[in-house]
């Protein structure tokens, strides 16, 4: 039994004819005719005699149509609302963001995306690095944004940013006129840095410790702007991403181009490789995808 015998079915209760009804659906008459013996040799029972030039019922098609009413409106229910997802008529996307990419590059992307797409709703988690790789792993989240490399066994990522770290550093600080600064160079500073759910705090102390040094830690924040007004107020020094230190007020920091070695700041959206990703959460890696360029601008 389909949903095509049981719309003929139904066609022919209302026009009380095979004729009429095959002329309603614009196919043939042995066309519905067959299907129909189809349909009662696979139940084992007739669905309509004749009675002179009346069609009837039997028992068996009156049940079979009490039913088929419903099961061919929900059908059609869900087709509609099949082709809404299809469609991008709705749909809902759940999006992690680490605080610095969410700020820096992802605004205009959402308001353009809202607009193409105004059916969609999206849930934003902003969080670290860390954790939003585990909620995509674990499917709390559809796709987030992370420092990468991810484990490609487990991850699908597009690349969209790839910068390097600056040293933050208060005006006044002996090293703020320089060019360059080496790592090592900063091994007596107090450093001002992300939180440990965030992959650059693990990043940057491995740096500090291929150089010789364990980086003294004076405090640890989850926001990149806070971070900056403490190295303002002269507590420390911090490393941050170049696109990002092209933000800061160049009159309360100094940023000084990191050296020896240089550590990457490399974002990608990622998603889970072997999980169904909805029709939304698709559409948005595609289209976040397009309007990103390699340095991570939107682009025109």
């Amino acid at each position: 039994m389909d949903i095509r015998q049981l719309e003929y079915v139904l066609e022919i209760i209302r026009h009380s004819s095979f004729t009429k009804a095959a002329e309603a659906l614009h196919i043939t008459q042995p066309t519905i005719s067959k299907a129909v013996k189809n349909l009662e040799e696979e139940l084992g029972v007739p669905l309509f005699v004749r009675s002179g030039k009346t069609l009837e019922l039997t028992d068996a098609g009156q049940l079979i149509a009490g039913q088929a009413q419903d099961v061919v409106r929900s059908f059609k229910h869900l087709e509609l609302q099949l082709g809404d997802l299809t469609n991008f008529k709705k749909g809902h996307i759940r999006i992690g963001l680490p605080p610095m990419a969410g700020a820096r590059f992802f605004p205009g992307i959402l308001s353009r995306f809202r607009d193409t797409y105004p059916g969609l709703t999206i849930q934003l988690e902003e969080d670290g690095s860390v954790k939003l790789a585990e909620k995509v792993e674990d499917g709390t989240l559809d796709v987030g944004v992370v420092l990468l490399p991810v484990d490609e066994g487990v991850f699908e990522s597009y690349s969209f940013v790839n910068e390097r770290l600056r040293a933050v550093l208060p005006p006044a600080h002996p090293l703020a006129g320089k060019k360059e600064v080496r790592l090592v160079e900063l091994q007596d500073e107090a450093f001002i840095l992300f939180r440990e759910d965030f992959a650059l705090h693990e990043r940057i102390i491995e740096a500090c410790d291929g150089v010789g040094f364990r980086p003294r830690i004076w405090y640890e924040s989850s926001q990149w702007d806070f971070i900056y007004e403490m190295v303002a107020a002269g507590m420390g020094v911090a490393l941050l991403p170049e696109s990002i230190c092209g933000m800061l007020d160049p009159n309360r920091v100094a940023t000084v181009t990191l050296t020896d070695p240089a550590i990457p700041w490399h974002l990608g959206m990622i998603w889970r490789k072997d999980r169904y990703l909805s029709f939304a959460a698709r559409e948005w890696v595609r289209f976040s995808k397009a309007h990103l360029t390699n340095q991570g601008r939107p682009s025109l």
